[in-house]
């Protein structure tokens, strides 16, 4: 169940309605000061303030957003807000060129836009505050997400004042210098990283164990999400069909993404290299924060249009932001209500929904967004990076499921656990041990698939040995049941099967009436009901329909797969 659908019972909650003693002075440096507090609230009848679902959001450039789609950004803050997720804002004009004087006039005159944005749709509307961000002295030392010595969050007391009267604080990117007391511009990814860090309790690594008291006392907010609105959008992908990552696996993808993005930036034909500069810091910036949160939290990378697409400027309320999202496909408000991106990464091409202008002219195929995660690693064998995979050949040794390498044990328990029943491991070993193609582990064995090369049986029944003839097959593909579902595990596994492993097709086949189909369907490029079978083909090869005899080899291969089930209850399949 989603965390926030009990939060939507409770209008304008915000777990600080009886907080007392919320202490107004510099408590992020002053431990003294916290004890004291903590004294405070100890009594039998003191109310334990409950944390706030809050997300960072960064907005770049607004100066260059138009009055009409900056109110649609409001609009959509506002709906998070009844939603139960409370926006935390940073303003990043941007303006590097610009004096110092002149760059804090524009970026409060932007933090003031904004506010009266959301104050449009929001009774108690947004709040524009001075700076919690303090800039330490970090000359000559190793700065990182876990560390403190360049920002952090030095004054809390408007930030957490603002939260308790429920108001949306607005941020500019401006610090507070702790040896000259000066205010001076910040590097606005840095400071939402300095507010992630705090508001996870991180702010304080390197205490003494007795100050865990104060860590948890200052933890009135809980972070989980990260949203950057930015007007180039979301992350570039060269192997997808949008062109843009809808999910982004930090885990795996991430190295690739910033490879990509300083290749890109020297062809000559390339897009606007000032763009690939802001994706990569963008795509840093999720990865960086999202290291600090838990493994539940998301990054949202979108564009100011996207995120202010929305019915009307006139209707906006609750009911709408429930179902509207599906119509309008706000990713903002997507992304709160179901934790997935727009679509799925998965699909093919041909599924994925395409966007017209209002004209009605196509302009591109998918969203604009990318759903970034922290994700999981993925781990191919053999690496399709070193050699793409190529049928057996006679007198040539392949893979095997004994491998060192592979974790048989904990391979067999995720199939079990997948589907529901015992694997027969002596007899499918037998099977496979010839004409194992690879392998595709997620995680730590939380999601995977076993690729095979299968011979297909001429009209005579004979097998037909030829490696050119041989079928890419998925013979098995398995989630844990406690991941099934969530984090993108699934479409992880399938993604890395069809774009790494056979990018030019693979088959499989799926008992006719299991639940799972609806999903093989949308991933598929063509399916087929075998008859007088109780399975349904499917496969990812383009065109199949218009080779007759590599048709007829797929079906062959789908009749013939002998189970290898230690409860022998082929019926079943």
């Amino acid at each position: 169940m989603n965390k926030f659908v009990p939060l939507l019972q409770k209008k304008g909650a915000t777990g600080f309605e009886q907080q007392a003693n919320v202490p107004g002075s510099d408590l992020a440096r002053d431990p003294a000061a916290l004890k004291a507090a903590e004294t405070e609230t100890t009594g039998a009848s003191a109310y334990i303030p409950q944390p706030v679902f809050v997300a960072l959001v960064k907005i770049r450039a607004p100066q260059a957003i138009d009055d009409e789609t900056l109110l649609g950004v409001g609009r959509s803050l506002a709906q998070l807000k009844k939603l139960g997720l409370t926006s935390i804002v940073v303003v990043d004009c941007d303006l590097p060129e610009e004096d110092e004087v002149e760059r804090r006039r524009k970026t409060n005159l932007q933090a003031g836009r904004l506010a009266t944005a959301i104050d449009r749709y929001d009774e108690l509307g947004a709040r524009m505050i001075q700076s919690p961000i303090t800039i330490g002295d970090s000359a000559g030392k190793d700065t990182s997400p876990f560390t403190s010595d360049d920002l952090f969050v030095g004054n809390s007391k408007d930030l957490m004042d603002s939260l308790q009267s429920e108001t949306i604080p607005i941020i500019p990117s401006i610090g507070f210098t702790e040896d000259l007391c000066s205010f001076r511009s910040v590097d606005p990814n840095d400071a939402i990283i300095a507010l992630a860090r705090q508001l996870s309790g991180l702010q304080f690594l390197g205490q003494p164990a007795e100050d865990a008291q104060i860590t948890r006392l200052l933890k009135l907010a809980e972070v989980y999400r990260v949203i950057i609105i930015d007007p180039v959008g979301g992350i570039p992908a060269l192997n997808q069909a949008t062109g843009r990552y809808m999910f982004l696996n930090l885990e795996q993808e991430y190295e690739d993404v910033t490879r990509n993005l300083v290749v890109s930036s020297l062809e000559p034909t390339a897009g606007p290299r000032e763009d690939n500069y802001y994706h990569l810091k963008n795509a840093e910036l999720a990865r960086k924060t999202l290291s600090l949160l838990p493994p539940t939290a998301s990054a949202i990378i979108t564009t100011p249009q996207e995120a202010a697409n929305n019915r009307s400027t006139d209707k906006d309320d609750l009911e709408w932001a429930m179902v509207g999202t599906r119509r309008k496909h706000n990713p903002l408000i997507h992304n709160l209500l179901t934790d997935r991106p727009m679509q799925s990464s998965s699909l093919p091409s041909n599924r994925i929904r395409q966007v017209t202008s209002s004209a009605g002219v196509p302009e591109r195929i998918g969203s604009l967004t990318t759903l970034a995660k922290r994700g999981m690693p993925l781990t191919i064998f053999p690496d399709p990076r070193v050699a793409s995979w190529r049928p057996p050949q006679p007198g040539v040794g392949g893979l095997k499921l004994t491998d060192p390498n592979i974790d048989l044990g904990r391979l067999v328990y995720l199939i079990n656990d997948s589907f529901g029943r015992e694997l027969d491991v002596e007899h499918y070993l037998r099977r496979v041990e010839n004409n194992l193609a690879g392998i595709v582990i997620a995680g730590e064995y939380e999601g995977g698939a076993i690729l095979t090369w299968e011979s297909p049986c001429g009209p005579d029944g004979v097998v037909n040995r030829d490696p050119s003839r041989m079928v890419p097959y998925l013979d098995k593909f398995a989630v844990l049941r406690k991941s099934q579902g969530a984090g993108g595990v699934a479409d992880i596994v399938f993604n890395a099967m069809v774009r790494n492993c056979f990018p030019e097709g693979v088959c499989w086949r799926s008992r006719k009436d299991n639940p799972v189909n609806k999903w093989y369907f949308e991933r598929s490029r063509g399916t087929m009901k075998i008859p007088d079978m109780n399975w349904t083909m499917f496969w990812t090869t383009p065109e199949l329909s218009t080779d007759s005899q590599k048709f007829k080899d797929y079906e062959s291969v789908c009749r013939g797969i002998e189970p290898s089930w230690a409860d022998n209850k082929q019926i079943l399949d």
